[in-house]
Order: C-alpha cells, then structure tokens, then sequence
C-alpha cells in the first residue's frame, strides 16, 4: 500500500551527502557510482527534486558526511564501510571532497544538519530535533548512499513516526544493478511510499 496522502506544510525534503565526493567527477567516489547514475538518471533527478521542493517551499535538510583526522586514527571498531573510508580518506573534513555540490547546495534559511559520521544520520546528528522543530512530519529522504545511509536513515525516521517517502531514482546503490534492484524491493517494506520524483512533486502539489 502507498499513502501519498500529504499534508501541507508538514513535508520536508532530506538529502543526504550531496556533495564533491559523490558527485563530483573528480570526487573519490564517483567512479563506483556512475555507471548507476547514468542509468537511473539520479543526479539529474536530484536537481529536479530539489527545485521541485523549493518550488512548493518545503524546507529542505542537508545532511553532510565527513570525518577528521582524530576520526581516522582513533575509532577503536572500524567496520567495513568504515574502513573504506578510513583508508581512502574519502569525506575528509575541511577539504573540497566534503563540500556540497554547487548543484545540490544548499541556500541561505536551508538547514544544514551536523555532519554524520555513522550510517543512520538521525542516530547520530540533530536531524530528529531539526524536523521536529521546523514542523515535519512528512519526510522524503533522498541522495546517497541508496543502500546505507539513506535506508537506515528512512528506517529510524519511519520507527520514530514519521512519514518517510524513498525514491526510485534519486538516489543509488552500492553494488550496481543487483543491488539497487534489492534495495527497491527493501524500500516499500520501510517507507510509506516509495516514489519517482516527478510522482512525488505531483502528490505533494496535490496537498498545496
């Protein structure tokens, strides 16, 4: 079952890791994912995501991974994404890699939660408090990783009562077509409605 019923003015969009990194041709990690962005479309998807909700002013929550040096050398349980990152220093603070994208930032009175260092981003950032204050209570969650932070994070915010949408094609998976095929199947069992962006702006217009 897919509710789409939305309710004005209680929506808000989260984009998870929009940044260089990412997205960026030049960022460390664009390579493994590119392949599944030109096949899903997911940059360009995200733009228009982006826009749609600034359109219909929702507020928009940017939630940014990066680590420091003390992070990279002191964790005592490192896991396996975990290390990953460590040993490629891949969203190292401060530097360009962990910045936002120039089209996927965010602008003045959009809110930019602290950055996350662990796969859920409610677990471990303001987010939760952020939402809460701004008056959401549906929450579209959206950016990367598909099969990481973005379904963990959708999995805390749908066990903490929210409303939570997943897309089909603003976001992608760690592993290619194989895994993204799963993560999709995934998505309806912790969401409340798994969406293309364009269906998504066209029921949250709807709400207007």
């Amino acid at each position: 079952m897919v509710n789409t019923a939305y309710e004005s003015g209680r929506i808000g969009l989260l984009l998870i890791d929009t940044v260089n990194e990412v997205f960026s041709e030049k960022g460390k990690s664009y390579s493994e994912f590119k392949e599944e962005f030109d096949r899903i479309g997911t940059f360009e998807n995200l733009k228009c995501l982006l826009a749609g909700a600034r359109e219909q002013g929702m507020p928009v929550f940017f939630a940014p991974m990066s680590f420091t040096e003390e992070d990279y050398t002191s964790w005592q349980y490192i896991c396996g994404i975990q290390q990953e990152m460590y040993d490629n220093r891949l969203f190292e603070a401060g530097t360009w890699n962990a910045d936002f994208h120039p089209d996927l930032s965010p602008r003045a009175g959009e809110i930019v939660v602290s950055p996350h260092k662990n796969i859920d981003v409610i677990a471990t950032t303001d987010l939760d408090t952020q939402l809460r204050q701004h008056g959401v209570q549906y929450v579209a969650v959206a950016g990367m990783v598909g099969t990481m932070c973005v379904e963990s994070t959708a999995r805390t915010a749908m066990e903490r009562g929210y409303h939570v949408t997943t897309f089909v094609d603003a976001t992608a998976a760690a592993g290619g077509r194989v895994a993204y095929d799963a993560m999709i199947l995934r998505y309806p069992l912790i969401s409340h409605a798994t969406l293309t962006v364009d269906d998504f702006l066209a029921a949250t217009a709807k709400a207007q």
